[in-house]
């Protein structure tokens, strides 16, 4: 019995009966022989760890613009944080904690610079619209491995492509991912929101905090024991957590993420994106040659999505000033 399959016998064994096993994967979008070491999920976590566009994500925005803090969250430390709230849910819950991780780690390889305004910029330039979620499973498929592909199994693309609104992911790992996603962003984006002072633990309404906690640490406890407390063949929370979590993320919407002097620099950068994207898309012969290769295979519009979207806000920044802000002469 090798080591692999030595884990998957341990997964019938320990796992809860609605865990998704290795041994019961859907399989790869081509057949490829199976590792000796590890089960087919903990492979996929290694390819998303090590592909490029899990690196790219330390240099791109959360919420707040290019902070000039070293302690803000970045699209890297909230898929890192995703990954802790998911991992111990699916622990307690005896799911697999491996596609559990795979699916966490993945579910914003797709995500443009600049955060949302990024994204809302290519919905608008690009003919058949943007979502993150449906760029991540593209770049899993279609980009990562130049051109190639991370080759991932159903169950990981299922959860990365159903980790937020819509459809509700076919594993409970997945649907774990979904909400370990909603607990990070809403209580990390409260804590960079008070180190930005743009708000302050007491504006949250005691409605709120006192069902589900006055400090971050208390939230995220309050929320993660009543997934395990209240989680079977679903993924549940109690009625009135759930309520108080809807709650929260009504009064982030209205205090934080449509705030003017938070948001107030997005309409450049969503500029920013719509004129790279434009140019691109009027002289792909300009771009990488992995975009070249979509541009043959899908059109230029498509290759300018996707090298836009991959971009890092600081390589937005310097391609911008290199492409339209002219050089002073120099003798």
């Amino acid at each position: 019995m090798s080591i692999r399959e030595d884990s998957e016998r341990l997964e019938k064994e320990l796992l809860s009966e609605y865990a998704a096993l290795a041994v019961n994967t859907k399989g790869r979008l081509a057949p490829e022989e199976e590792c000796e070491i590890r089960t087919c999920y903990q492979r996929d976590r290694d390819r998303i760890i090590h592909s490029n566009a899990f690196r790219r994500l330390k240099h791109k925005t959360q919420v707040f613009l290019s902070p000039e803090g070293d302690h803000y969250r970045t699209r890297l430390t909230h898929t890192l944080e995703v990954s802790q709230i998911a991992r111990t849910i699916a622990r307690c819950l005896k799911l697999n904690e491996d596609l559990t991780e795979a699916i966490a780690l993945g579910h914003d390889l797709g995500h443009t610079p600049f955060g949302h305004a990024g994204e809302r910029a290519l919905d608008v330039v690009y003919p058949g619209g943007f979502k993150h979620y449906e760029q991540s499973l593209r770049v899993v498929d279609k980009l990562e491995k130049n051109g190639e592909g991370l080759n991932l199994t159903y169950e990981v693309r299922d959860g990365i492509l159903c980790h937020t609104v819509g459809k509700e992911a076919d594993t409970l790992e997945g649907r774990v991912v979904k909400l370990a996603d909603r607990i990070a962003f809403l209580n990390h984006d409260i804590d960079d929101a008070i180190r930005a002072k743009v708000l302050c633990e007491d504006d949250i309404p005691t409605s709120i905090t006192d069902v589900l906690g006055n400090s971050k640490s208390k939230r995220i406890n309050t929320l993660v024991l009543s997934a395990i407390e209240n989680s079977s063949d679903d993924i549940r929370l109690t009625h009135d957590i759930k309520e108080a979590f809807d709650a929260l993320h009504s009064f982030m919407f209205k205090m934080v993420y449509t705030n003017s002097d938070v948001k107030g620099e997005e309409k450049k950068a969503e500029a920013l994106i719509k004129t790279l994207y434009e140019y691109y898309r009027d002289n792909p012969d300009t771009m990488p040659d992995l975009y070249k290769k979509v541009v043959d295979l899908e059109g230029a519009e498509r290759a300018a999505c996707d090298y836009v979207s991959s971009m890092s806000d600081g390589y937005v920044l310097n391609i911008y000033n290199e492409l339209f802000i002219p050089r002073a002469w120099m003798t």
